[in-house]
C-alpha cells in the first residue's frame, strides 16, 4: 500500500449517496488525496442493499438526484430501484471516483492518535489508513431489524429480511408470512400477492397512506428538459417547495388535518369493508410516523388470496406464525419487513476518540451531536446523517449535500488556520441540543401519539431537525468558528511540561499509567504546582485507597506525593501535586527566584 493510501488526507465511508456526494465536494474543492471505503463490492449503499420486488423510492424523482447531477434519463415520476442504482454508478464514472473507492473494505476500528492528530482506521481484511479526517457516511438504511420472536429457529421454512431479498426462493404457489407494513412492505406485498398461493400480512401498528402520483414521464417531457436550459431544475424547484411546504403540520400537528384528509379520502375510496378499514385506520396524527405513498398497497390487501392480521405475534413455530389469540397461520417462506435499525449506528462500533473517550460512553444517554454533523470528544471526525438532522417532508440528498458543503468549509477551516486539529466545543453542542430538543416538544414526532423509530427507548427525538429543510441547509452554509476549537499538534506538544510513561505507588500497590502534565511557580506559596490526568488498568484501585499515601515515580525521578481527583468525562483521573515535580525542572524551564541578599551581591 502506498503512502498516500495508508495516510490520506480524508478518509470517507460509505459508497452511498452521502459518501460518494462528500467524495465529489472534496475533488470540486481541490483536494485529491481522499480514500473512499466500501464495505461491499459496489457502490449504492441503501440502493445496493435493497432489491426487493416493486423496490422503489417515495420521493420524486426529479428530487431524489444531486442538484449539480441532473439526471435526464428518469422513466418515471418516483425512480425504481434498478434506476436509482443505474444513476448513482453513472455518477461515480462521470466524477471519476473510481480511483478513490476500496470495495471490501468494511471498517471494524477508529482510533484517534493524540501524539499525531490523526485517526487508525482498520477494517476487517486488515488494512490500516491513517487519515487526518473521518467522514462517516453509512447511512441510516443498512442494519436490518429483525424482532427477537420466540422461536424463529425451528422454523422449517425460508425466511429472510426484505433487504436480504432471497431470489432463489420462488414465491409463485407458495404460502407467504409477511411481518410488517412499513416502507418496505407496502412495496413488495402487491408484488408478492401476485404471485404466492397464500399471503398473511401481519400488522402491529396501521399507517397513514397517501396516493402515490405515480406515471412515466413522457416523452415529450424528456425532450423538453434536453432542449430548454432550466426546465428541468423548475420542475425540481417546484417539487421541493411542495414538499417544503408540509413543515409547518410537522411543527404544529394541528395543521395536518389536510394530509390526514387526503390519507383518509384514500382509505375510504379503496377499501369499502367497514371492518377492514377500521383495521387499517392509524390512532395517532398524520406524520408521527412515516408517512407512506402507495396506490397499490390496500388493493393487494383486498385480493382473495391476501389476509391482514392484526393480532399479535406470540411466536414463530415450525409450521409458520402463532398470534397471541392462539390462531397458527402457516407459511412456506417468511418475509421480514420490520424495517432497519436506525437507532444509535454506532451502538456496537469501536470508535475511540480523544483520551480514549467511546461512542459508547460519549452517547450513553443517547445519540447527540452539533448540527448532525460534529462529536464533541472526537476530533477531526464527522457525521453525514447524524442525530437529528432529517425530517419527514424532505428527499434525504438536499440534507446530504448541505452536509458535504459544511464539511468542506470545516477543512478550509483548518486549513486557514494551520489547524491539524478541529473540533466542537462541548458548550456549543450542548447549547444546540438544547435549544433543538425544546423545539421538538410540539412538533407531531414527538407529541402525535405514537412509538416511532423518530424516539429513542427514553422518549428523546434524536431523529428530526425542528424546522425546515431549508432553515438546515442555511446554518451549514458557514461554519461558526467560536464553535470550535481549532489547534495544531505543534502548539500543543509546546502547551505540555510532560507526557508519557510513570509509576503510581499507594503501598503494595504499583501501577503503570501514562501521564500528561503541566505546571506553574506559585508566587504566593513559593511551590511548584503540578497537575494533568492520568491513564491505565489499575488506576480505580489506587483511586480506591484514599487513606493510604500515594506517590507518582517518571523515569529515574523523584518519588512525589500526588493525588488523584475526579474522573474527566473520558474515564481519566485528573492528578496534581505541589512542591517538587515528578519531572525535571530542567524540561520546563523553571526560574527559580533569588533572595533580596543574592540580588545585592550579584549587584
Amino acid at each position: 500500500m502506498t503512502l498516500a493510501a495508508a495516510e490520506p488526507d480524508v478518509l470517507v465511508v460509505g459508497a452511498g449517496f452521502a459518501g460518494l456526494c462528500m467524495a465529489i465536494k472534496l475533488k470540486e474543492a481541490g483536494q485529491d488525496n481522499f480514500v473512499v471505503l466500501e464495505k461491499a463490492d459496489r457502490v449504492g449503499g441503501t440502493w445496493r442493499e435493497n432489491t426487493y420486488p416493486g423496490c422503489g423510492c417515495d420521493v420524486m424523482s426529479l428530487m431524489y438526484s444531486f442538484s449539480f447531477a441532473p439526471n435526464r434519463k428518469w422513466t418515471r415520476m418516483y425512480a425504481r430501484q434498478p434506476e436509482i442504482l443505474d444513476y448513482i454508478e453513472r455518477v461515480v464514472r462521470d466524477y471519476d471516483l473510481s480511483p478513490h473507492i476500496r470495495f471490501g473494505a468494511e471498517v471494524i476500528s477508529y482510533d484517534f492518535d493524540e501524539t499525531t492528530d490523526r485517526w487508525r482506521v482498520e477494517t476487517r481484511a486488515g488494512s490500516v489508513f491513517h487519515p487526518r479526517i473521518v467522514v462517516a457516511g453509512p447511512g441510516p438504511l443498512h442494519k436490518p431489524s429483525v424482532p427477537a420472536f420466540s422461536g424463529r429457529e425451528p422454523f422449517r421454512g425460508t425466511a429472510f429480511h426484505s433487504a436480504e431479498w432471497d431470489y432463489s426462493v420462488d414465491l409463485t404457489g407458495k404460502r407467504v408470512a409477511v411481518v410488517g407494513t412499513g416502507a418496505s412492505a407496502v412495496q413488495f406485498v402487491p408484488e408478492v400477492a401476485k404471485t404466492a398461493a397464500r399471503v398473511d400480512v401481519f400488522q402491529r401498528t396501521p399507517h397513514w397512506i397517501l396516493p402515490k402520483l405515480d406515471r412515466p414521464i413522457t416523452a415529450g417531457e424528456k425532450a423538453a428538459f434536453k432542449a430548454v436550459p432550466g426546465l428541468q431544475k423548475a420542475y425540481r424547484h417546484a417539487i421541493y417547495w411542495s414538499h417544503e411546504s408540509l413543515i409547518a403540520g410537522f411543527l404544529h400537528p394541528r395543521l395536518m388535518t389536510v394530509l390526514e384528509s387526503a390519507a383518509r379520502g384514500l382509505l375510504r375510496r379503496q377499501v369499502h369493508d367497514p371492518e377492514l378499514r377500521a383495521a387499517l385506520t392509524p390512532g395517532y396524527t398524520i406524520g408521527c410516523k412515516r408517512i407512506l405513498v402507495s396506490s397499490n398497497f390496500y388493493p393487494a390487501l383486498q385480493r382473495e388470496n391476501v389476509d391482514l392480521v392484526t393480532s399479535g405475534i406470540s411466536e414463530i413455530t415450525e409450521r409458520g406464525i402463532r398470534t397471541e389469540d392462539g390462531q397458527v397461520h402457516e407459511a412456506d417462506v417468511l418475509v421480514y419487513g420490520t424495517g432497519f435499525a436506525v437507532g444509535d449506528r454506532f451502538e456496537n462500533e469501536h470508535l475511540v476518540g480523544r483520551r480514549g473517550l467511546t461512542i459508547q460512553r460519549a452517547w450513553r444517554d443517547g445519540m447527540e451531536a452539533y448540527l448532525g454533523v460534529a462529536v464533541t470528544g472526537f476530533p477531526n471526525f464527522f457525521l453525514m446523517m447524524g442525530p437529528n438532522s432529517g425530517g419527514g417532508n424532505q428527499s434525504i440528498v438536499f440534507v446530504i449535500e448541505a452536509q458535504a458543503h459544511y464539511i468542506t468549509r470545516c477543512l478550509a477551516l483548518m486549513t486557514k488556520r494551520g489547524a491539524t486539529r478541529i473540533e466542537v466545543r462541548a458548550g456549543a453542542q450542548r447549547e444546540f441540543n438544547r435549544v433543538i430538543h425544546r423545539k421538538l416538544e410540539g412538533t407531531v414526532w414527538n407529541s402525535g401519539g405514537c412509538d416511532s423509530w423518530y424516539l429513542d427507548e427514553t422518549g428523546r427525538n434524536r431523529a428530526a431537525w425542528p424546522g425546515s429543510s431549508a432553515s438546515y441547509w442555511r446554518r451549514l452554509r458557514t461554519p461558526d468558528d467560536r464553535h470550535f476549537e481549532l489547534s495544531s499538534l505543534a502548539e500543543r506538544e509546546n502547551d505540555t511540561e510532560y507526557r508519557g510513561p510513570g509509576v503510581l505507588t499507594s503501598g503494595d500497590l504499583t501501577v503503570g499509567v501514562e501521564v500528561f502534565l503541566n505546571g506553574h511557580l506559585e508566587p504566593l506559596d513559593g511551590l511548584y504546582h503540578w497537575y494533568g490526568r492520568v491513564a491505565g488498568d489499575g488506576v480505580d484501585a489506587a483511586k480506591q485507597r484514599s487513606r493510604t499515601p500515594l506517590f507518582l515515580t517518571i523515569g529515574d525521578g523523584p518519588e512525589v506525593p500526588a493525588a488523584l481527583a475526579e474522573r474527566d468525562p473520558w474515564g481519566h483521573y485528573r492528578i496534581a501535586g505541589a512542591g517538587t515535580p515528578p519531572f525535571p525542572l530542567a524540561a520546563v524551564e523553571v526560574e527559580v527566584p533569588v533572595s533580596g541578599a543574592e540580588l545585592a551581591s550579584a549587584e
